[in-house]
């Protein structure tokens, strides 16, 4: 992959994954001026929050991209030590910015009620919304840049969440089998949602090839899949991988509607829109298994996963609201909300 470095550790570490693989002692050092803010950077971040840190986020989507299939990368990179030793500074630092952002109180109340009154909350009026700028006044150009930014995890959705079923038993297993097999295509690969988002931006003209536009990407878009992917790979945190999934389908259904309403207010190809036509249906029966049949299941069986499952809820809504804010905030401003603009001119 032909990516720009956004710091030191990206510098090190994309040379180190295009060759075949050799030790790299030096990396966890690396990894760790990253996230003590001692290196310079170009992306702006400080190391006083990795959330929003260029440098960090790509260089833990790169590692966690080994998991899901990085192009021409050695396979072997996948567990060598030196790689996956960087990967646990750069997981420690962002797990606890996470929780400091986001950790959530613990009430006396089922966790589907308080999930429910979480994401109210997130889509109540007056709030910045990504999916009614887009259905009220979004441009052609506005749009392509949304499904660029969207991209690094559609292209690959529900496969961070997958990593909870061998994680989860019972109910919750169920619960999260019914909801993947939607988002599966139901063993029909054409409607594979990730297939249908490819097919929605080559609709707009896009390259549906994953990590097309990684250059492009800004930090919060990095950490909000940098978060599933986090919560997925450590079996200690599936209460908020759990959460997380309950808030996205949660949140999901009416942004859809009005993803339809502009998409065919901008006269896109029909093709283009059954993405999101999809998931006004499935996403609001999903919300309730989500919230009931999985997360209301594994808090029963495992009391202790309640305040997880409200953080990872909080980090999904937390890092939406982060990333949609700072779209619109330029856009008013007249200016691209991605890092290279030209990508995709």
């Amino acid at each position: 992959m032909d990516l720009t470095p956004r710091g030191p550790l990206t510098a090190a570490l994309l040379p180190a994954l295009a060759a075949p693989l050799h030790p790299l002692p030096h990396l966890p050092r690396l990894a760790a001026d990253a996230v003590s803010g001692t290196a310079g950077r170009t992306g702006g971040g400080t190391g006083a929050d990795t959330v929003v840190d260029e440098d960090v986020q790509l260089a833990l989507y790169l590692l966690y991209e080994l998991h899901y299939g990085l192009p021409d990368a050695d396979p072997r990179w996948e567990w060598a030590a030196d790689v996956l030793a960087a990967r646990a500074v750069l997981e420690d630092a962002f797990e606890a910015d996470l929780r400091r952002r986001w950790a959530q109180p613990v009430p006396d109340r089922p966790v589907a009620d308080v999930l429910f009154e979480m994401t109210a909350e997130a889509a109540r009026p007056g709030r910045g919304s990504l999916a009614a700028h887009v259905a009220r006044r979004a441009t052609r150009e506005e749009v392509r840049e949304l499904l660029v930014l969207r991209s690094v995890y559609q292209l690959k959705e529900a496969d961070p969440h997958t990593w909870a079923l061998p994680r989860l038993r019972g109910r919750a297993k169920a619960a999260l089998v019914d909801i993947q097999c939607d988002e599966y295509g139901g063993g029909d690969p054409e409607r594979m949602h990730q297939v249908l988002f490819a097919t929605t931006m080559r609709g707009l003209g896009l390259d549906d090839t994953p990590n097309a536009y990684l250059d492009a990407v800004p930090a919060p878009v990095l950490a909000g899949v940098n978060a599933i992917s986090l919560f997925g790979l450590h079996r200690r945190l599936v209460g908020a991988l759990c959460g997380h999934l309950a808030a996205f389908e949660m949140t999901s259904s009416l942004p859809a509607r009005r993803w339809v309403t502009g998409l065919q207010r901008l006269q896109v190809p029909a093709e283009a829109v059954v993405f999101f036509d999809e998931h006004v249906e499935a996403d609001a029966v999903h919300e309730q298994v989500a919230a009931h049949d999985l997360c209301g299941a594994l808090v029963e069986d495992d009391p202790l996963a309640h305040a997880d499952v409200l953080l990872g809820a909080a980090v999904c809504l937390g890092l939406d609201d982060l990333v949609g804010t700072g779209a619109l905030s330029c856009w008013e401003q007249g200016r691209s909300a991605l890092r290279v603009p030209e990508l995709v001119a």
